[in-house]
């Protein structure tokens, strides 16, 4: 019997944008130690799609299962990937990731992402971000505009779900408020300073205004404007 992950504290499931539906849950990181983590769900008719997976507990099974049937999970990162397993074997919907991942390696996409792949979601495109060591991707829904990251954008604008020590431990890794590239991130995906430059300039080509991570909050109306302030802050 496979053994998954814990439920860990999390919110009811909201919707942010017009089928567009988002989890703020957590993930334990260590002892005393806590952060936020957050599920995208899109809802396509009757089929859900999930990015980002958060494993949710009975409430919010339910709650997910009266919007819908779960068709699709979408893993973007590296780094994330811990509660795919349980939807994988919860639901039977079809996994899509890059190829390569280290973490978690065990989890073998059915539809491998790349810069050609089309995705699942009705008027959406996949972003890669070519240069990283390892795989990390974002996703555009198209019609709301909505960027959708794991860990390489992220927006806070709360403490939300942070233990004390996590929120010690991450203010000292220069974790703010407001909009930012992930350092810790950044600094393991990098072959070299600024080798990631060229992938946050393309980033910035495709057409959204709002952004979501798998950490944090939802920033909407301002995220383009200011994600070009910190891609040249960051990359000087």
């Amino acid at each position: 019997m496979t053994e998954y992950a814990a439920v860990t504290a999390q919110d009811s499931i909201v919707e942010i944008f017009p089928n567009v539906y988002l989890l703020r849950g957590s993930i334990r990181i260590a002892s005393m130690m806590q952060m936020n983590r957050n599920m995208l769900i899109v809802k396509q008719g009757q089929d859900l799609i999930l990015i980002n997976a958060v494993r949710l507990n009975d409430q919010g099974l339910k709650q997910l299962e009266q919007l819908g049937s779960v068709k699709h999970v979408i893993r973007l990162g590296d780094f994330h990937g811990l509660d795919d397993q349980f939807y994988l074997d919860q639901y039977q919907p079809e996994f899509w990731s890059q190829a390569g991942h280290a973490t978690y390696p065990n989890l073998i996409p059915q539809h491998v992402i790349d810069e050609n792949t089309v995705s699942p979601i009705k008027e959406s495109q996949f972003f890669i971000y070519a240069s990283a060591k390892y795989p990390e991707a974002a996703l555009l829904l198209q019609d709301h505009q909505l960027l959708i990251t794991t860990d390489s954008v992220q927006y806070w604008d709360d403490w939300k779900y942070m233990s004390f020590l996590s929120k010690i431990i991450l203010y000292l890794m220069r974790f703010r408020l407001g909009l930012f590239i992930g350092g810790p991130w950044l600094k393991k995906v990098s072959t070299q300073k600024n080798s990631l430059k060229v992938d946050f300039e393309q980033l910035l080509k495709l057409d959204f205004i709002h952004l979501i991570a798998a950490h944090g909050n939802v920033l909407k109306n301002t995220a383009k404007t200011e994600l070009n302030k910190v891609v040249s802050s960051t990359f000087k």
